[in-house]
Formats: structure tokens, C-alpha cells, sequence
């Protein structure tokens, strides 16, 4: 922790200040003003690359950590009694004493804040002092500096597998075609590829580059979170401008990867730069038992006053019952006695100093602690771990662990969250003919029925790569089908090594990257290649393969091969015994006679052989690109080498499933750059596109465009990709002109629109491909208007949006795609271990309303049997129609009997997008929102982002409602904030959701584990732990209280003061947070068989108060009030562990052992009263000890004999499940079932979605 002048921080803060009022950043080169001092440059107003996690300094860590803690009122009351207590007329007790329980607490919490700030502190340090280069104009060169020495306007160099140290604007690249590949798995999880390249203009072939010669200025938007948005131009001296995006900017924390190395200027650096302002660090919540809680302690500040004005009339009455005021009595200086009134007055007062133990100044840390505990348990369960993906999950929430046993709506996503997001290609449709993959789908079925666990293609960090040569060679023998069959039982044979292997490429597993052509289309495709080269085939597939973001990477290897040396000993291990395996001559056969085999001319790589001669990870000449000057394809036949050796690094799954399905056609991506985009096709020949324009897939359109010039033809061709409705109502007049019913062109729209409606009865996902042909006029005149869309800053997204829909029409259809994405494991269970827990599932998704129905037939959401209202409609009038319509006859249903109920089923509701906007209008809203009550599922098809958290906001508030949301990609970032709890699913889309959640998980069959075992656990230990508190503190309070019907309300206690504090601070303290944090009331397979049990959080059953009263006299009292605390807690404790008996005996022992010691040495600690001697003299008194045996047994008989009874005559559910726990366990199953199939038998299907009790059946 340094020290900073405060008057440098405030000038700072004031520049820093009016620079985020300015609607731009202004951004010129450091270069020029290399020699002047700080206050004398121009970004000097602009923060510093040096980050601060930290909250204090050192000068400031006391005053601003006491000022956060004030923030808490229990603080400020108990400092405020300690302060009332240094007044003379009011002290209970002395002042000092009276300030230690408060100083404690407050010094325990400091400390705890100063070791994490100390941690963040250190963490600062080490990321500010790695080293850059950085260009400096007198040494004419880069130098190496530290990352906290980078300031906007610094022209900063990255080299390969180096981590970007701020925000940099890319100017230059050592690729030839101006590209820099960054990985962002630090920023977003995500470990595919992504491109940046060089702002047009600012990079030339072959020449180095130059900082000191840039005289332009950067005009860019001022610092914000949004990772995928970034907008500016470069102004040059002629008043020209260039504009860019965030394809020409690299992120801070981000990796170069592929790339020698990039240099370019910084515009935002330290807390400024997209990352950190992502960085938000964990989530802080109220959770609902902490909400009632402080309304607790309001009634406990309200009983508190009652006490203490009883305590004031009391005295005031007792002093005018003496006709002469008694010796003990002691009168002012003056000789003068209080008047009753007045000294009523006072000992109001004094009571708030001696009765103040009734508000829990230790509960807030004790609940601190206890979530901690709770916390490392969740993340430690085995159950929740994912072995595949070596992953845990994540609570990244750290004060709502009991809102988890307390949800009653949950809302899903489907796409990643329900599903695998492991897109696999299965049929397709082409100018109106269908093609079904029938052999395709055999390979599926072996795949599925070989290996149920999903096997990853091999990677160097494992093994050598033996996937590619064996594909070469079946290739070479041109028998194509044979070479995926081979392929496919190759990754079989393989599955067990790789099976539980992380790939560290994304969508890489042979289900998704294998696809075994269909006969029929192949033909037709050899055909159209055989006789005109053209045709709509060709364009189909050609569409395929180079309409997306996929970035073409041949080294993905050498980046593996980095992190595999910084990993810990097993990467280590597995390259020691790839070496070892090598050496002994049986793989190095295999390699060295495939090493010489040829095809057009080059030799295949020895795969070992980068590791053995090339140590050097920074400055390695294998990239994807040559660094020599020379064009990056030099002959066919490197391309044909390439198209073997090549990796796709995919943004999404769908584009992964579909670029691999145009590969196993013959068209093959084998080179992307900003320029040019180049596919092989199935005769080998090679088709070098020249890149127009990139119109990316955004949720608005729905689609996406790239526009190039064929190389052979000289046109412009617009290839297009979409949802069904985004492209079919862009086909221009097909539909709508009457001329052209009986068209070719509708034809095929009418035929391929059928096939889609089949795909997506079938549960697949849909895509529609088109084609246009634009002309060089209508190109050049539309492009003018693009390029000022991109210079612009004001509106920019809208500009270039209504750029897109401009040129995005009177499309020639190609055709569409049908792409699976499977269920993922114990889906259909885990919908029904919820519902039976008594919570509604819903489920939002984007897709067609066939596929979603499809699908949540398929996990179970709905039922055959069920009742399903599906409303799609784009008139209010038929929404509101509709709504009051089944509403009517849901009220109808409700009110039958029984058995006509059950005939009908539950209640079922599907609703698009349109309709779900119009039904949540003002004048709908509360009639959607009572049929959405009634209704057992809710599916929601169509929906956007901005669509599902309204749709949770709306449920929660107005049901007033526990709601939890799980998703998986950025879409459902909304949705997961909006809810109380939010669950993101670390799956194939990134960690966007992950990063928004207060949990994470892998897999949505973890959810049912988390909610209904460690849910319970947490809020039914929680509960009763908070009950607990209160109940001792309530207690002891009582014993101070009823002691004032005996000394005329004087505010004098029968206890010393130091035994006061200690009771609290000492020896009641461990027993609750040992019960808070290891109480199980049911163990975790009777609660996952019975997911009946969790119904009792859903309404606070378990927080709903406790009663007991005590009373004794004297120094027994405290043994007393300690035996009566700590065995009242022995009866609500349900699983007795070593750990319980230890603390719970300890905290005895502790009592004693104290007592005694301070009995023994304070004389006259405490005047007037002599604390001397006084226990040891209790001790040795039989009635002692017999008083402590009954007051405690008739304190808890009451308790103990409800426990009983309840037991007996009415046991909870609960208790049930505990019985059962002490069954053989084959017995136990036959209750278990006999339980299940009397609760369905008690309760009819009409209550059941509606029923929120635990149990409406008697005992089993």
C-alpha cells in the first residue's frame, strides 16, 4: 500500500470527471511529447494502466472500513449504547466494559476486510509489474517496461503468446494480410479464435512499422463494458477519416495467439479498459431470510423499549413507596435526592445499557461465517463436480446460499441449457428437394450406442494428433465414405484415453466434426462439378462454408502446446511419457514412414518435431501466416496440403456443424482473411472470393450476409443465412404476387418451407440460406453509405442496421438446414424432481415454436396427456380474446370435481414472442399473469433477450414470488440478473452467463442437487440458526429482566459484567455457527427420493419464530441460562457428529474453566460487587448443582414434550423421512414408493400444479 497525495487524487478525479462528460476520447501519439513532464501532456487527463482492486490505503484503511461498518444499524445502536454509557447518570455498568463486545465485533470484521484487501493488494502488484514493450522515441525502438507504465496514447508491441496489457487500436501485424488471432478465454471463456485486424490503411507489406511517423488522431466513445461494440475513426491531418469497430481493437487480459506479433496505440488503459470494467467481482445480495430478519430485529427494538419503560415506571413507583429514601439511596453533591420522575427518566436509559444483549451484535458475522462454511461445502460436493470439464461449480454469490432452498418459479433456457449445444448436422433441403442423411444418421446411432460419454479429438497436450494422417490416407485411396467410417471407429477406439480430456478446441468432438454424406445429394453435387461448374448446389454449400466467422487456425497445436508448459505436473507428465513412448521406436516407425509420403508434392510434419528443435514459445515461426514478405500461398498444392492440416475455430456450434458439413461435401474453407476468403472444392480447385463487406448476425435481423466477388464470374454475390422468417420475408415478391402461383421460385419456397415445418416437428434447429446478386451501380452507391455508417459515432449500430436491411432483400432462395442439438443427460428427470419439490418450470427460448414444443415433449415439460393452449397471433384483439377465453375455462376447471380434473389433465401454455409482448401490455398483463398461476408449464418460443427477464420481473413481482434462472449464453444474461437467484451453465457459449450468475454450474441436472439437497440444507440451518440467536438472546435478557421485580428496577445485575460479555462473545457463540453450517435434517438421498421435502422453504415454514422462558436466581442463573442454550440446541440438532459433541462439550468446559479462573483472580474487578471466590464457593454446594439439574430440566420439558407429541400424533414429513433413514434399505425403498403412490393418490392432478403444502396425505 503506497502513499498518494490526497490533492493529486481530487485533481485527477476532477479531470477524469470532465473527460467522461465530453461525448468522445480525443487520443493523439505520446511520441511528440516524450520530454515533457505529466501535467504538460495531452492524454494526460486519461487514466493510468496501473490497476486498484484494493478499497483502502494504508492512511484510510481505519477511518473507511469504521464508515462501511457503520453502514449497518446494529453497529451504530450498540456504539451509541456505549457512548450513553460514559454518562453518569444513566451507566449500568462500567463505561470501558461496556465498549468491549462492540470493539471486538468491529476489530474482527477489519481484520477480515484488511487480509482480503491485503490479498488484492498483492494481486495489483504482481499483474502492474509484468513486463511490455513499449516504443520510446529517443531509443528509436520498443523497450520493455511494466504494464503499470502504459498511458493512453503509447504505442505498446505484443508478441506471440504474450497477454495484451490494455486496450490497444491494432496498426500493425506481422501477418501479411494485416490479421492478429486473439484468444479471450481469460475474458470470456471462450477458447476459439478470434480475428483482429489492422484499421485500413495504417499497414503496409513488407515495411516495419514506424510509431513516430503516426500524425493522426483517434476519436473513439468513452470507456464502457460492452465487449462486443467499439466505434471511433483515425483522423488524418487531410481531414480524413477511417473508420472502426471492434474488429480492430485489443482487449486487455486478451492472448495473441498465431500471430509473430501486433502493435498499435492505446486508447484505454487500467480501471478504463473493457475488462476491468467487466470486473465487477462477486455478487452482492439480500437474501429473504436476511430481508425478515431486520424486521426482527425492529420487533426485538420495540419489545427492548417496552422492557425498558416497564423498568422506568417500576423504579419511579418503588421510589415513591419510601417515605424517607433509604441509605443505599446515595444523593447528588449537593445533598440533593433525584426526583422519582426524573430518576424514571434515568433508569429508562440505564435498562438500554443492561438489557442491550437483545439485539445479536455478533449475528451478522456469525451468518457471515456460517455461508462461508456453507459455501465450501457446496463447491467440495463430488456430485456437482464435472470430471470432463474439470470444473466444480461456482458460487459466485456469497450471501444468498438459502434462497436456494426457497424458489418456487424456474426459469430455463433451452439451447445449452437443456440441450448439449453440441450441433450436429443432419438433414438439409435444397432448391425444394429434401435430403435426408439416412447413413448419416446409422453413423449417429453408432457413435451414441459405442460411447455414451463424449470423446474429444485428440490434442498434442494429450497425444499425437493420429486423426489427420489416417484421414489422408483413407482420402488418398478416394474412397470417401470408407474414410469416415474409419475415422469415426478410430475416435472410438480411442475414447478411453481421451474420454474425461478437456479439448482445448471448441467444438471439436467426432459427433459434431464427422459427417458421412448423403449418396443422392453427392451425386447431384459430382454432377453440377462434372458438367457447368454453377449452379445452385454449388452456391448452397459455397454458402455453407463461407458465410459465418469461422477463423481458419493450422497451428492450433503450437497454442495448446504453450499452455500445456504453464499447466501444472500432469500436462508435464503427459509429454514425459509421449517422449518416452517415442523414443522407444514404435510410434516413431509409424511417422518416420508417413513422413515421406507425399501428396502434390510436400511432406508431411513430423509432429514432435516442433517441440524438440524449437523450445522458444515467444518467438516461434510456426504461425498461419508467413512473416517473410512473401504471399501466404505460394502453390496449389500447400493449399491442398493446408485443406488436410486445417482447424476451424467457430464462434458458435451451429457454425462448427455446418462448416464441417459443407468439408464433408468437398468445399473446404482453407484460408480467411480480412480480404479474401478461399474454399477448395471437391476437384480440388481452388475459388479465391474477394471480400466486399461482412453484414454480422445480430438479434434484431436474424441473420447474416457476406458479400464477395466471385473469381471467376466478376459478380457480386450476397450469400445469406438466417432464421426461416428472417429470410423467407425477404424473398421478394414470391408470395405476394398473384402472377407467380404456379412460379418455379415459389415452388421451391412452398416445398422448402414444408421441409423446415418437418425439421422443427423433429426437434431440429433451422437455418434458411439465400443468395443475391448485386449490381456493380447498386454496390458502389450502397457502399458509400456503409463506409460513413462505419466512421460514424453518434447512432452507428442504427446506421449500419439500416444499411444491412437495405441491401438484404429480393433474395433467391438456396435452401435450409437441419441441425440436432441432443438433450442433455437427466433432463427429463430433473423437470420432474422439481416439480415434485413444488416448483414451476418454465422454459424461454428463441427457437421456432415446433422445435421448442418438440423438445419440451422430450424432456418431459409437457405431456401427451396434457392440456396445451398455444397462442401465436399478431392482432391484440385475438391475444385478448384467447387469454379471457382459457382463462374461463381454466376457472371452470378449477372448480370441477375430482375426477373430471384428472380426465383433463394439467394445464399447458405455449406462447411466441408477439404474442408474449402483447399479452404483458398494461390492459393484459394481470388476466396473463392469473392464467400463467393456473397453468402447470409455460413455454415461451421466439422470445429476445430484453423478452425474458421482463418475463421474470413481471412473475416475481406480481406473484411475489422465490425465481430462479439458468442459461447458458449472452442471451440470457438479462433473464439470470433479474431473477432472485441466477444459475449460469458454463457450457459451449462462452461465460458470459457464468460471469452474470450468482451460481455456476455444468450440467442442468446439477440443479437438482443444489436446490433440493444443499438448498434445503442451507436455509433449513440458516433458519433455524437465526431463530436460535434470538431465542439466546431473548433468554438471557429474561434473566436480567425478572431480576428487576427484585431490586426495585435499579438496573443492577446478579451477574458480573465480564461473565455477561463472555457468555455471548465466548461461550455461546461456536455451538450455532457448528449448527449452521453441519446440521443435516435429512441426509441427501432421502431428500432427492422425497423432493416433497423442500416444499417446507418454499414459505418459511422453518423461520416462523420460537418460544421459551426461563427463570432461576442468582449465579446458577448463568450455568442455568448456558445448560438450558446449549441442550435446547441438542434437540433441534438432527445428525450428531464428532464435531457437534466436541464443540457443544467444549463450550461447557470453556464456561467453566473461565468462570473459575476469573473467580479466582479479579478481586475487585468490578466495584462495588466482589466477583472473588465466588464460583468455587457455588461449586461446592450440593443445592448448586441441584438447582442447575431442575431449573434446566423444567426449562426444556415443555420443549421436549412438543417434540414428543408432535412426533407421536403429528409427525412433519420431515421426521418421516428421518424414520425412514433408520430402515433396511430395501424396506426403505417400499415405504419410499408407498409414500410416492399415496400422495398421488390423495391429491388430484387439477391441485397438483396448484399445490404449495408439504403434504395432503396422512403418514405412510
Amino acid at each position: 500500500m503506497t502513499w498518494t497525495n490526497p490533492l493529486t487524487l481530487l485533481r485527477q478525479g476532477w479531470a477524469r470527471h470532465r473527460d467522461r462528460d465530453r461525448p468522445v476520447r480525443t487520443v493523439v501519439s505520446n511520441l511528440p511529447f516524450e520530454d515533457l513532464k505529466k501535467r504538460d501532456q495531452p492524454n494526460r487527463q486519461y487514466e493510468g494502466n496501473a490497476i486498484k482492486t484494493n478499497k483502502y490505503r494504508l492512511w484510510s484503511f481505519i477511518p473507511m472500513n469504521l464508515f462501511e461498518q457503520f453502514h449497518r444499524m446494529a453497529n451504530i445502536y450498540f456504539v451509541g449504547l456505549a457512548i450513553l454509557n460514559f454518562v453518569p447518570v444513566v451507566n449500568a455498568f462500567q463505561p470501558e466494559v461496556a465498549l468491549i463486545p462492540i470493539c471486538v465485533i468491529l476489530a474482527l470484521t477489519a481484520v477480515k476486510d484488511g487480509w482480503e484487501d491485503f490479498r488484492r493488494y498483492q494481486s495489483d502488484q504482481q499483474l502492474n509489474n509484468m513486463p511490455c514493450f513499449i516504443f520510446s522515441r529517443k531509443q528509436m525502438c520498443f523497450v520493455e517496461r511494466r504494464w503499470k507504465d502504459v498511458r493512453v496514447g503509447d504505442f505498446v508491441r505484443v508478441l506471440s503468446n504474450q497477454i495484451i496489457p490494455a486496450d490497444i487500436l491494432l496498426l500493425h501485424t506481422s501477418d501479411p494480410n494485416g490479421v492478429c488471432h486473439m484468444e479471450t478465454a481469460n475474458l470470456d471463456g471462450e477458447t476459439n479464435l478470434k480475428q483482429r485486424r489492422v484499421v485500413p490503411g495504417f499497414s503496409t507489406l513488407g515495411e516495419p512499422f514506424q510509431p513516430q511517423t503516426f500524425d493522426s488522431t483517434v476519436v473513439c466513445e468513452n470507456p464502457n463494458n460492452n465487449l462486443n461494440l467499439f466505434k471511433g475513426y483515425v483522423e488524418r491531418p487531410d481531414k480524413r477519416r477511417t473508420g472502426f469497430g471492434i474488429d480492430s481493437l485489443l482487449l486487455r487480459g486478451c492472448t495473441v495467439r498465431n500471430t509473430d506479433d501486433a502493435a498499435g496505440i492505446v486508447v484505454y488503459a487500467g480501471q478504463e479498459t473493457k475488462s476491468m470494467l467487466n470486473n465487477s467481482g462477486p455478487r452482492y445480495k439480500r437474501s429473504k431470510i436476511e430481508r425478515k430478519m431486520n424486521t426482527d430485529v425492529l420487533f426485538c427494538v420495540v419489545l427492548l423499549f417496552f422492557m425498558c419503560l416497564i423498568g422506568a415506571l417500576g423504579h419511579s413507583i418503588w421510589l415513591e413507596t419510601f417515605t424517607t429514601m433509604p441509605s443505599y439511596i446515595v444523593p447528588d453533591s449537593n445533598g440533593n435526592y433525584t426526583p422519582s420522575v426524573l430518576a424514571g427518566f434515568y433508569m429508562f436509559f440505564t435498562m438500554i445499557i443492561l438489557l442491550q444483549v437483545m439485539i445479536p451484535v455478533s449475528l451478522y458475522v456469525s451468518i457471515e461465517l456460517v455461508k462461508m462454511g456453507q459455501i465450501y461445502f457446496i463447491t467440495q460436493d463430488v456430485e456437482l463436480y464435472d470430471e470432463e470439464l474439470d470444473s466444480r461449480v461456482q458460487c459466485r454469490a456469497l450471501n444468498i446460499t438459502e434462497d436456494l432452498g426457497q424458489i418456487q418459479y424456474v426459469f430455463s433456457d433451452k439451447t445449452g441449457t437443456l440441450t448439449e449445444n453440441k450441433m450436429v448436422f443432419r438433414r438439409c433441403t435444397i432448391m425444394g428437394t429434401e435430403y435426408c442423411h439416412d447413413e448419416n444418421a446409422a453413423r449417429l446411432a453408432v457413435v451414441n450406442g459405442a460411447n455414451e460419454e463424449e470423446v474429444t479429438i485428440f490434442q498434442q497436450t494429450k497425444l499425437p494428433p493420429l486423426f489427420p494422417l489416417e484421414e489422408i490416407q483413407d482420402c488418398h485411396t478416394g474412397d470417401r465414405n470408407h474414410a469416415n467410417t474409419q475415422v469415426t471407429a478410430a475416435n472410438r477406439r480411442r475414447s478411453k484415453v481421451a474420454a474425461g480430456a478437456q479439448s482445448d478446441m471448441a467444438f471439436s468432438s467426432p459427433l459434431e466434426t464427422v459427417v458421412v454424406p448423403d449418396r443422392k445429394l453427392m451425386l447431384e453435387v459430382d454432377r453440377q462439378m462434372a458438367s457447368i461448374q454453377k449452379g445452385p448446389y454449388l452456391d448452397f454449400f459455397l454458402a455453407l462454408a463461407i458465410c459465418n466467422t469461422v477463423v481458419v487456425s493450422t497451428v492450433t497445436a503450437q497454442r495448446q502446446r504453450v499452455k500445456g508448459r504453464r499447466t501444472s505436473a500432469y500436462s508435464g507428465g503427459s509429454f514425459h511419457n509421449m517422449g518416452q513412448w517415442f523414443r522407444k521406436g514404435s510410434l516413431r516407425k509409424v511417422f518416420s514412414s508417413m513422413k515421406f509420403f507425399r501428396r502434390g508434392g510436400d511432406t508431411l510434419a513430423d509432429p514432435f518435431a516442433k517441440d524438440e528443435d524449437e523450445p522458444d514459445m515467444f518467438h516461434s515461426s510456426d504461425v498461419s501466416y508467413s512473416t517473410t514478405g512473401q504471399k501466404v500461398i505460394s502453390s496449389e498444392s500447400e493449399f491442398k496440403l493446408r485443406s488436410e492440416e486445417v482447424c476451424f475455430e467457430a464462434h458458435s456450434p451451429d457454425e462448427a456443424a455446418l462448416i464441417h458439413a459443407a468439408k464433408a461435401y468437398g468445399f473446404t474453407m482453407v484460408e480467411r482473411t480480412p480480404h479474401y476468403v478461399t474454399v477448395k472444392l471437391p476437384d480440388d480447385s481452388l475459388l479465391k472470393f474477394e471480400v466486399l463487406d461482412v453484414l454480422t448476425f445480430d438479434s434484431t435481423r436474424r441473420r447474416m450476409s457476406i458479400i464477395v466477388r466471385h473469381p471467376h464470374t466478376n459478380e457480386i454475390i450476397m450469400y445469406t443465412k438466417g432464421a426461416d422468417s428472417a429470410i423467407m420475408e425477404r424473398l421478394g415478391n414470391v408470395f405476394s404476387d398473384m402472377s407467380q402461383v404456379d412460379s418455379v421460385a415459389k415452388q421451391i419456397a412452398v416445398r422448402t418451407q414444408k421441409d423446415l415445418d418437418m425439421y422443427a416437428r423433429d426437434g431440429l434447429r433451422t437455418l434458411c440460406f439465400a443468395k443475391k446478386v448485386i449490381s456493380e451501380n447498386e454496390f458502389k452507391a450502397w457502399f458509400a453509405i456503409r463506409q460513413e455508417a462505419l466512421a460514424a459515432i453518434d447512432e452507428k449500430e442504427e446506421r449500419l442496421m439500416d444499411t444491412a436491411t437495405y441491401i438484404e432483400n429480393n433474395f433467391t432462395l438456396l435452401g435450409a438446414t437441419g441441425i440436432e442439438d441432443r438433450l442433455q443427460e437427466n433432463v427429463p428427470e430433473t423437470i420432474q424432481a422439481l416439480r415434485r419439490a413444488g416448483m414451476q418450470v418454465w422454459v424461454l427460448t428463441g427457437d421456432k415454436p415446433e422445435t421448442a414444443i418438440n423438445i419440451a415433449y422430450s424432456c418431459k415439460l409437457l405431456d401427451h396427456e396434457d392440456l396445451v393452449f398455444i397462442f401465436s397471433t399478431n392482432r391484440k384483439s385475438v391475444c385478448k380474446m384467447r387469454i379471457e377465453d382459457t382463462l374461463g375455462e381454466v376457472r371452470r376447471s378449477s372448480r370441477s370435481s375430482g375426477a373430471e380434473a384428472q380426465s383433463r389433465g394439467y394445464i399447458q401454455l405455449v406462447i411466441d414472442g408477439p404474442t408474449l409482448s402483447m399479452a404483458m401490455s398494461d390492459d393484459l398483463v394481470e388476466q396473463f399473469v392469473e392464467l400463467c398461476k393456473h397453468c402447470r408449464a409455460v413455454l415461451c418460443c421466439r422470445v429476445t433477450p430484453l423478452q425474458k427477464s421482463s418475463v421474470v420481473k413481471l412473475i416475481r413481482q406480481k406473484l411475489r414470488v422465490m425465481t430462479l434462472a439458468v442459461g447458458d449464453g449472452a442471451n440470457d444474461v438479462n433473464m439470470i440478473q433479474a431473477a432472485d437467484v441466477g444459475i449460469g451453465v458454463s457450457g459451449q457459449e462462452g461465460m458470459q452467463a457464468v460471469m452474470a450468475s450468482d451460481f455456476a454450474i455444468t450440467r442442468f441436472k446439477h440443479l437438482q442437487r443444489l436446490l433440493l439437497v444443499h438448498g434445503h440444507w442451507c436455509y433449513s440451518r440458516l433458519a433455524n440458526m437465526v431463530i436460535y440467536f434470538f431465542y439466546k438472546n431473548v433468554a438471557y435478557v429474561n434473566l436480567l429482566f425478572w431480576y428487576q421485580f427484585f431490586c426495585g428496577f435499579s438496573a443492577t445485575a446478579m451477574i458480573d459484567y465480564w461473565l455477561m460479555i463472555f457468555f455471548n462473545l465466548i461461550f455461546t457463540s461456536a455451538p450455532p455457527i457448528m449448527f449452521g453450517i453441519m446440521d443435516k435434517e435429512v441426509s441427501d438421498s432421502t431428500l432427492l427420493s422425497l423432493p416433497e421435502l423442500y416444499k417446507r422453504g418454499q414459505h418459511s415454514e422453518t423461520y416462523n419464530g420460537s418460544d421459551i422462558g426461563i427463570f432461576s436466581f442468582g449465579t446458577p442463573m448463568n450455568t442455568v441460562s448456558l445448560f438450558t442454550i446449549i441442550l435446547h440446541l441438542a434437540i433441534e440438532i438432527k445428525s450428531w457428529t464428532a464435531v457437534h459433541w466436541v464443540i457443544m462439550v467444549g463450550s461447557v468446559l470453556v464456561y467453566f474453566i473461565v468462570t473459575l479462573a476469573y473467580s479466582a483472580i479479579c478481586v475487585s474487578c468490578n466495584p462495588p460487587s466482589d466477583p472473588y471466590w465466588i464460583m468455587h464457593k457455588q461449586m461446592a454446594d450440593p443445592m448448586f448443582y441441584l438447582v442447575c439439574i431442575l431449573t434446566t430440566v423444567v426449562a426444556l420439558l415443555p420443549r421436549y414434550t412438543l417434540h414428543v407429541l408432535r412426533g407421536s400424533l403429528a409427525p412433519s414429513p420431515h421426521l418421516r423421512a428421518r424414520q425412514l433413514e433408520r430402515l433396511p434399505p430395501s424396506y426403505r425403498e417400499q415405504r419410499i414408493r408407498e409414500w410416492r403412490g399415496l400422495r398421488d393418490t390423495c391429491i388430484p392432478p387439477s391441485l397438483r400444479s396448484q399445490e404449495h403444502s408439504s403434504s395432503a396425505c396422512p403418514s405412510a
